[in-house]
């Protein structure tokens, strides 16, 4: 997320936490040495722990290279369009404004109502996932394509307001409304037609939810009373979700969507002297950064002081029955949640990953009580409202420890404001706080590789990371390009409370950046900066989507791969690079390796770039239309799995 609006604060970089506990920088610093640290650190944890992988057979039938992925580069550099490899295409399956339900009208940005809005692909996509038709089937060719709206930006999308800080505030009541309604998220039924995908026109399965949708609210959380307001005295209803970034699924099929930075959706005059300023302050809520709260109460926090605590959390959505309700899983705990993904307990539990995308915050692990039931998917309904929420401590020893976030156990008691679990949910920063979780350089989305089983956690950078504070997980002050940490959990088992970490890369420009780390045959071309989103193919490579490059190393943020096993481990090539003041989000490559779908956010989002003068016009190139996010598939020509 950029939100330009707010000049050069950045949302993830408020920096709310004050704990003392040793960063995640400073236990690499221990762990490796600051020597070892600033001349790249390649293969300095990678070969103890992984001596044997590094030497493996896998190598030995490369003959091209250290690498198994053997597209041509593409070289680094930012302009107005996309850029994609030699014997590649990049098609466009929907952009903001597309239509997704029956009967949405053509788009028309200079005519925008929230009426049509709430029917048309909605604004910013960020995380993308597809889910087989029919349902359960191994089918490739027939998909529900799911999509996160993760925020607006009222200056690209309507005309006559201008950039700059106060853009977001200037907008009229049919303005906001359709903002409210470009949140949310799509669901798309899409077709493989040759080569190409196509949206199904008027499928029954398609859906829009937005800032208004009904919404359930289940877990410890349900019912508090910090979630109760004038228009929902029982707390256990809510409109709508915000800011979903990245996200998830289940094994049994439904779509996890996640709220990330929802603080800045709620504003008071002054909100150090309400009730619940010390939470605020923890979740930086404060100013708004929108101007919805002189046209609806409920983002005014003084008159509806509870309703950023329905705010931040995962919500589960069932994208194959399009009149079902979506559940916020508050078990899942509060905070700003960059993705849930799972991986399999061995004894069949569900084990789920997050991040809080903001400087020096936690990683978080969630694991069910029960395990899946792979015969019933309706007996799985409310898996996610019983389980354990945990918050991770790294050792600079090279282990990782998972400590419980349960009410009544070590700090967490009623004399340090957690009497329920609900408490501890609901201010899960503030429990990770006690327990003296290892802050963390913006923790965003968390992968398990589905070959190796090793999960691996994208740390973006953080800024105000000082000289004192420089260590081994983070090499350098100011950390401007983020790194990528491993884990490994005890003896294969995700629901163990103990594990070992190691670091995978770390960003930044070789010979330029001191603490840069990858294979040390990684090209001009395959370095990068702004780790933001990952996922993996059917061969367990690596492919990590960027976001802040451009400010950071002066490139286009792209979509590189990289071998996690074998001599071309950690070896990243430049796959994808985006217009100018775009970021890469949601990368997904098909079951069968043959597309690469990715979300291109925020297209002209640049300093100074409004409605009616943009950086570019990407993807359509039409005086008449604005930069519009879209989601794109990128497929080889002539067919065959993508890399190699």
């Amino acid at each position: 997320m950029d939100l330009r609006s707010l000049d050069n604060v950045d949302p993830e970089d408020i920096g709310s936490n004050t704990s003392a506990e040793p960063s995640v920088g400073a236990l690499i610093e221990r762990r490796f040495g600051r020597r070892a640290a600033l001349r790249g650190l390649v293969g300095v944890g990678a070969i103890a722990a992984f001596g044997n992988e590094l030497m493996g057979s896998s190598a030995l039938a490369q003959p091209r290279g250290p690498s198994s992925l053997t597209f041509e580069e593409v070289p680094h550099g930012l302009d107005q369009t996309h850029h994609v490899p030699t014997g590649y295409d990049a098609e466009v399956v929907i952009r903001w404004g597309d239509p997704v339900v029956a009967g949405a009208p053509a788009f028309d940005p200079a005519n925008q109502t929230a009426a049509a809005q709430e029917k048309q692909f909605g604004y910013n996509c960020d995380f993308v996932d597809v889910h087989p038709l029919p349902a359960g089937s191994t089918a490739n060719d027939r998909f529900l394509l799911v999509v996160n709206h993760e925020y607006t930006d009222p200056g690209l999308m309507f005309s006559g307001l201008g950039a700059g800080r106060d853009v977001n505030l200037k907008v009229n009541e049919e303005q906001a409304k359709v903002e409210i309604a470009a949140h949310g998220g799509s669901v798309v039924e899409i077709v493989r037609a040759g080569q190409s995908w196509k949206v199904v026109p008027d499928s029954k399965f398609a859906r829009r939810i937005t800032g208004t949708t009904p919404m359930r609210i289940s877990g410890p959380a349900a019912g508090h009373d910090k979630l109760k307001t004038s228009a929902d005295a029982a707390g256990r209803d809510v409109l709508g979700m915000f800011n979903n970034c990245a996200g998830g699924s289940t094994p049994w099929g439904t779509w996890l969507t996640c709220e990330e930075n929802f603080n800045f959706y709620f504003g008071s005059a002054d909100a150090a002297k309400l009730p619940e300023a010390a939470s605020y302050k923890r979740y930086g809520i404060s100013k708004a950064a929108y101007g919805w709260g002189r046209y609806v109460d409920r983002f005014n926090l003084d008159k509806e002081p509870n309703e950023p605590f329905r705010f931040g959390w995962v919500v589960e959505i069932d994208p194959y029955d399009p009149s079902s309700t979506p559940i916020k899983r508050t078990a899942l705990g509060r905070f700003k949640h960059e993705g849930c993904t799972y991986a399999l307990a061995k004894d069949g539990r569900v084990v789920f990953y997050s991040g809080d995308d903001e400087r020096f915050e936690y990683l978080y692990k969630f694991v069910t009580t029960k395990p899946w039931n792979r015969q019933d998917r309706a007996a799985n309904r409310d898996l996610l409202d019983e389980g354990t929420l945990y918050v991770a401590r790294f050792g600079d020893d090279g282990k990782i420890e998972w400590l419980p976030l349960v009410q009544g156990q070590g700090p967490l008691t009623a004399e340090n404001g957690f009497a329920t679990q609900a408490d501890v949910v609901i201010n899960a920063r503030l429990a990770g706080d006690l327990l003296k979780a290892t802050p963390m350089d913006r923790p965003e989305d968390v992968e398990t590789n589905p070959v190796n089983g090793r999960t691996y956690v994208m740390l973006t950078n953080n800024t105000r990371r000082t000289e004192q504070q420089v260590n081994r997980a983070n090499p350098v002050a100011r950390n401007a390009h983020g790194h990528v940490i491993e884990i490994t959990p005890k003896d294969g088992d995700h629901a163990a409370t103990e594990g070992a970490w190691t670091i995978f890369i770390v960003g930044g420009k070789p010979g330029i950046d001191p603490a840069a780390r990858y294979h040390r045959q990684t090209s001009d071309n395959g370095w990068l900066s702004c780790v933001d989103n990952c996922t993996f193919d059917s061969k367990g490579r690596i492919w990590i989507a960027t976001d802040g490059a451009p400010t950071a190393a002066g490139i286009a943020d792209g979509l590189y791969g990289a071998d996690t096993a074998g001599y071309g481990r950690g070896l990243t090539r430049c796959f994808f690079q985006a217009p100018t003041g775009a970021e890469v989000c949601g990368p997904l490559v098909s079951p069968d390796d043959s597309t690469v779908f990715l979300a291109i956010q925020h297209p002209g989002e640049d300093a100074g770039s409004t409605y009616d003068q943009p950086s570019t016009r990407w993807p359509d190139f039409k005086d008449n239309m604005p930069p519009r996010p879209s989601v794109i598939a990128i497929t080889k020509k002539g067919g065959g799995p993508i890399g190699s």
